[in-house]
């Protein structure tokens, strides 16, 4: 079986003049059986890399422009980057229409809600309150519960429908994107997970399964479940 060849989005381009992106996203995609190729945030080449790749992670990372979806400047964004910001819509645009595999997280998870039309809360606090903390201050990650439906492809591929994993965020979707069923909640409601609808396998979480993978069974078999889906049959080796 030849390995599936998944394009894995970087941060932006930092102060030093480099394109940064955690290593879990690579060990986990690596641990699943895939082959991660990196796509730095700015590429343009968006339509000939939808046709090569096997399969799509949108990382997580910095917040989105508020300008994107009508939203308000708030002091806790951080690390906005159009750049980064334009050239995944993009690739979204691209990749979509393929019917290929998509794991969206965490900010991924967020844009994802925006190609469809969606929009965010730019502060979850100020909205929902902290009975359910979604990240440490200043800016860490935190475990928190989290209910999946019942009938969900999402809850099929954890074999669970309560997970605890690394929640790392503090936005979140306000109005629900077209096309997307929402198939995961936080005790507060939050939305934790999406499906597009109409399509073979198009998942966002917006929690971060690549930082709990080697100790979470349930994050591992999401990783397991997105690169089988991206092996490719033997017609498309051809």
């Amino acid at each position: 079986m030849t390995p599936p060849l998944i394009g894995i989005t970087t941060y932006g381009r930092n102060a030093g003049g480099e394109f940064p992106l955690p290593a879990a996203y690579v060990d986990a995609i690596r641990a699943a059986g895939g082959v991660p190729l990196l796509l730095p945030a700015g590429e343009t080449w968006v339509g000939p890399l939808a046709e090569q790749l096997q399969g799509l992670v949108l990382a997580g990372g910095g917040d989105l422009d508020v300008e994107l979806y009508g939203g308000k400047l708030h002091p806790t964004l951080y690390l906005v980057d159009p750049e980064r910001d334009l050239s995944e819509l993009a690739l979204l645009g691209a990749f979509i229409p393929t019917q290929k595999p998509l794991l969206c997280i965490c900010r991924g998870f967020q844009l994802l809600n925006l190609f469809f039309k969606g929009t965010l809360v730019e502060h979850l606090p100020d909205e929902v309150g902290e009975k359910v903390l979604h990240r440490l201050p200043p800016r860490r990650p935190v475990p928190h519960a989290i209910q999946v439906k019942e009938t969900s492809r999402l809850a099929a591929m954890l074999g669970a429908t309560q997970i605890n994993p690394a929640s790392w965020h503090h936005q979140g979707i306000r109005q629900l994107g077209e096309g997307l069923e929402a198939v995961a909640w936080a005790p507060d409601q939050v939305i934790e997970a999406l499906e597009v609808k109409n399509h073979p396998w198009s998942i966002g979480v917006q929690w971060h399964p690549e930082l709990t993978f080697t100790q979470d069974p349930d994050q591992l078999k999401l990783f397991q479940a997105f690169v089988q889906a991206c092996v490719p049959t033997p017609l498309e080796e051809e």
